[in-house]
């Protein structure tokens, strides 16, 4: 039985592959189109993860798309009906919802199949319901409470229930136009970075500021006995409606702010404007506010379902910052959270949810390991290293082919305690938004300049945005107040006082980190640089950030090439081979 899934025409689109239960590829469309949050049909996706699998098209049983435009049509109806939103807006959301509901036909075009090709079922599967299913059944968890949170997917901006089994019950829906995911947008579009995604960003900034403007976050969003509700006042999507662009390229998305909301805090940061006290205050207090009405939101739920285990997803599950706080402000005991849990992570939602509930098959497969993209042969890296032969010798490079593992490591982590800079590129590429040790920037975490260094040679980034610890996993008590594993990279925890001075450059200037646990079943070699790094320092830490350059992760070797060559970076390990850039006095 293969299971096709999709997140298509809309941000982060994604596809991944499901063979009997298993999943075998998950990858989003920008890790090949080179466009950071890429919308559209994720045609290039979809080939990779029937290559894979030794699939083709006609032999998929099942299609599961993340979206359902017929889902909650009566309080779509109700609601147009009440506001009279404008023919343009109508007309873009009716268009957009045709294309979900005709995906077959795109499809058959697209990927150059013969309508008789594609025999698949197509399943149009409730965004939110298809973004509780991404983190349920794929989690360890027999039994959980869902809790699903991001911007709108129809009509819906959270969703929360329980998980048995094969089974997801619904409890309670919290419709448009109410959204947390919307109020964090509109602050971080308030405080000038006007791109999609870039939340992340402010989740940043937070940390510089003090919560100073609690009592106007708490005009602007109301937790309430069993959710929350905006101050609609201060947003213009109900009313005026807001721009929205998904079609084959980077989402864009309009103000979703009015003018009261201005009124209220003052004039907003202009893009590129400089960021003064008050902008980091406000984002502290929105950072406040969030983890307010979310903690609100999830004591609510364990009341009512008195169950340890958390499943947490939807794009406000990128907030790291607010995961790591969950075991001190609820009762929850275990949380699990997918690597992918914004909307690209609804495409094996989706399928699970058909293989699961829809096909009642039984639960088998656990989401342990991240790395389910593409994969390049040693033979493959050598013939891209000789394509750029002549570039490498006119930078001065020599090229070391190293079979031995642990020689590897050992001299990797040499050049790391010099303070050089690395561009590590290994296996199959990471799921999901986080770089993990596969696609990934290496640096020395003991020095307090990494930060700087890595800014100037290689990421040209906001100083407010710290970097993160990878840590083997038997030490993260050593170094963290909170001992709980996070293999995929969500969470903030506080690093203690005394080590804080160790790792200076994974260390936030609120003593937090975005730590990653590493084991050695799951990644052998990353495990080892790690170990190869302790043995020299005895710190078992290594500073990690995505390898690349303002653009998506590097997915081929060419890409992880060009970013080395055309930055300053000092090393760079693709595979077995070593490319090391030699000083020049």
């Amino acid at each position: 039985m293969i299971i096709l899934g999709l997140n298509a025409y809309h941000g982060d689109s994604s596809a991944c592959i499901v063979v009997d239960g298993k999943l075998i590829a998950a990858v989003e469309e920008e890790r090949f189109t080179r466009i950071k949050h890429w919308a559209g049909l994720p045609v290039k996706s979809i080939r990779y993860c029937l290559d894979e699998a030794g699939a083709e098209m006609r032999d998929i049983d099942h299609i599961a798309v993340n979206r359902d435009p017929k889902a909650n049509f009566m309080k779509k109806a109700l609601f147009a009906f009440a506001k009279r939103p404008s023919l343009r807006l109508v007309t873009d959301r009716l268009r957009n919802a045709g294309k979900v509901r005709d995906i077959k036909d795109a499809l058959i075009q697209e990927t150059a199949a013969k309508g008789e090709d594609i025999k698949a079922v197509i399943h149009n599967v409730e965004h939110h319901v298809a973004h509780l299913a991404s983190s349920f059944f794929v989690s360890p968890f027999d039994e959980a409470a869902l809790v699903s949170v991001d911007g709108f997917g129809d009509f819906v901006g959270a969703m929360w229930g329980t998980g048995a089994g094969s089974r997801i019950d619904v409890r309670q829906r919290t419709f448009f136009p109410h959204s947390l995911g919307l109020f964090y947008l509109a602050f971080t579009q308030y405080l000038g970075f006007p791109k999609y995604g870039d939340e992340y960003k402010v989740m940043g900034l937070a940390a510089y500021g003090k919560p100073e403007f609690m009592k106007e976050m708490r005009e602007i969003v109301r937790a309430d006995r069993d959710g929350f509700r905006l101050g609609l006042d201060y947003f213009i999507h109900h009313s005026e409606g807001v721009t929205m662009t998904w079609n084959d390229g980077e989402p864009q998305m309009g103000p979703v702010y009015s003018e009261q909301m201005e009124r209220l805090l003052g004039l907003a940061r202009k893009n590129g404007g400089s960021i003064e006290e008050r902008h980091k205050n406000i984002a502290a207090s929105l950072q406040a506010g969030y983890e307010e009405v979310l903690f609100n939101m999830l004591n609510h739920i364990y009341q009512e379902t008195h169950c340890p285990n958390l499943i947490l997803s939807g794009g406000c599950a990128m907030n790291s910052v607010a995961n790591g706080k969950i075991f001190d402000n609820t009762p929850f005991k275990e949380v699990f959270i997918q690597p992918a849990a914004g909307d690209a992570g609804g495409a094996i939602g989706a399928a699970y949810y058909v293989w699961n509930s829809l096909l009642d098959r039984p639960r088998s497969f656990v989401l342990e390991k991240p790395y389910l993209g593409p994969e390049f042969s040693d033979a493959e890296i050598n013939k891209r290293i000789a394509l750029n032969r002549d570039h490498l010798e006119k930078e001065n490079c020599s090229v070391e082919h190293i079979t031995d593992d642990v020689l590897l490591c050992k001299k990797t982590a040499e050049y790391i305690t010099e303070g050089k800079v690395i561009g590590w590129f290994q296996g199959r590429m990471e799921w999901g938004a986080r770089a993990l040790g596969n696609r990934s920037i290496i640096g020395d975490p003991r020095r307090a300049d990494m930060k700087d260094i890595l800014n100037l040679k290689i990421k040209r980034r906001e100083s407010f945005r710290p970097f993160a610890p990878s840590i083997h996993l038997d030490a993260v008590g050593e170094y963290f107040e909170t001992g709980y594993p996070d293999p995929f990279m969500l969470k903030v925890y506080k690093i203690k006082p005394e080590k804080r001075g160790t790792i200076p450059a994974v260390t936030h200037v609120d003593g937090t980190g975005r730590l990653q646990t590493v084991r050695k079943e799951d990644n052998p070699i990353y495990w080892q640089l790690i170990e190869e790094f302790r043995k020299l320092t005895g710190i078992p830490v290594l500073l990690n950030t995505s390898f690349n350059e303002n653009e998506p992760i590097v997915c081929k070797p060419e890409e992880a090439l060009d970013c080395f060559l055309r930055t300053r970076m000092d090393v760079i390990v693709l595979g077995k081979y070593l490319i090391k850039r030699q000083e020049t006095s």
